[in-house]
């Protein structure tokens, strides 16, 4: 599966392309909004992971963005530090298919990726 992760912190970053290069998975990473948008309409990931807080554009503006122009055709996972119930729900009613808090174990990340693993309608 094509997994585009916009994550603007660079450990977390390398955590996540390493867990899931290691699952088998092909992975573009990005390190703000601006350049996941156009990695999205470039390479049509199968699934997007996505931090709420990035420069130049937010996870909740990439979800929104991916819902509006692909709606059948991509995932959505929303990582946050944020708890905040308003930010998960904000991210559900944008079409988030998915939202996980940090911390959280890659383990956890690898047995929700592959829920996203049936293919979509294209």
């Amino acid at each position: 599966m094509r997994i585009l992760v916009a994550e603007d912190d660079q450990l977390i970053l390398k955590t996540l392309e390493f867990r899931l290069r290691k699952d088998g998975h092909e992975v573009i990473a990005t390190q703000d909004g601006r350049e996941a948008l156009r990695k999205i309409d470039e390479l049509l990931p199968d699934l997007v992971i996505t931090d709420i807080m990035m420069p130049f554009a937010s996870g909740l503006e990439i979800t929104s963005a991916v819902k509006e122009k692909y709606p059948d055709r991509m995932h959505v996972i929303v990582i946050s530090g944020m708890g905040q119930e308003n930010v998960v729900l904000e991210a559900f009613q944008l079409g988030a298919d998915d939202y996980i808090t940090k911390p959280f174990s890659p383990v956890e990340l690898s047995i929700r990726v592959k829920r996203f693993a049936i293919p979509v309608k294209i």
